[in-house]
Parts: C-alpha cells; sequence; structure tokens
C-alpha cells in the first residue's frame, strides 16, 4: 500500500470521527475498499476491541439526535438499518414509547401552534405525525387536545 492510500482502519476511524457507526454500518460503506479478504474484519475487530465501535454509543447517539423530532416507529427503523442487536434495539424502542404523546406534542406544536377545527386541517396535521412515526395512539391524543396536560 502506497502513502496516498488510506488504510481500512484509517477510513473506519475517519467515519467514526464524524459520528458513532455499528459495526454493519461500517462492513457496508468500507467493503468496496478491501483489497484482500477479510482484511476489513480484522480492522474492525481490532477496533472493536479498542472500544471504537460499540452499538450500545450508536443506540444512545440515534436516541439523543433523533427521539425529540422523531417517533418511536422511526426510531426503531433507524436502528434496524444499522444493524444492531435486535434485543437492544426493542429495549431502546420500549422507553421511547412512555415519552410518545409528549414529544409529538412538541413536535406538534413547533410546527402548527395551536389546535384546528378544521378537519382537512387535522388531518393534515395528523398526516406530518404519522409520517415522522408516531403511533396512532399518539397522534389522536395530540391533534384532538386529549391528554394534553396544560391549556393552549
Amino acid at each position: 500500500m502506497g502513502f496516498d492510500q488510506i488504510s481500512l482502519k484509517g477510513r473506519a476511524l475517519r467515519l467514526l470521527a464524524g459520528r458513532e457507526h455499528s459495526r454493519a454500518e461500517l462492513q457496508r460503506k468500507l467493503g468496496a475498499h478491501e483489497t484482500e479478504p477479510g482484511e476489513l474484519a480484522r480492522a474492525l475487530d481490532e477496533l472493536q476491541a479498542k472500544g471504537f465501535i460499540n452499538e450500545d454509543r450508536v443506540i444512545e447517539s440515534v436516541l439523543h439526535r433523533r427521539a425529540a423530532k422523531l417517533g418511536a416507529s422511526r426510531v426503531r427503523q433507524e436502528l434496524q438499518a444499522k444493524g444492531l442487536d435486535p434485543d437492544a434495539v426493542s429495549q431502546a424502542v420500549q422507553e421511547l414509547q412512555g415519552t410518545e404523546v409528549a414529544r409529538a406534542r412538541d413536535v406538534w406544536r413547533k410546527k402548527f401552534g395551536k389546535p384546528s377545527q378544521d378537519a382537512n386541517e387535522r388531518a393534515r396535521q395528523m398526516r406530518f405525525l404519522a409520517a415522522r412515526g408516531f403511533s396512532g395512539d399518539a397522534i389522536r391524543r395530540v391533534v384532538s387536545g386529549g391528554g394534553d396536560d396544560e391549556a393552549f
């Protein structure tokens, strides 16, 4: 390998410097740069042994960045797309579901501000929240104003 080429470990570290990545993500992104079979697996094993690749940190990072804006189902999709352990994903999503209505209400207030009497407008608001992955129950409670602990 010449000095002008970056090693697989260097490429992985460069990706990890930007944000947390799961092992599956790194394999997908770096697979095309592998020159000999097993080279990528060895590099990722070494990075994982040193603590540079950590699935718990990936989950925490996604929850920190996305949970305030997205519902539990969208967060679940993002975590599953990263190739994380299904048990860890379901546990993280279960924790999110407890705050689903409050988070949906915050997102709804930022976008719309106040309840509407117009059925078409309420339907638009419901589609907005559904596209962000909030549950049907949370959407109905927020848009109808039910379950709201403070007056509008």
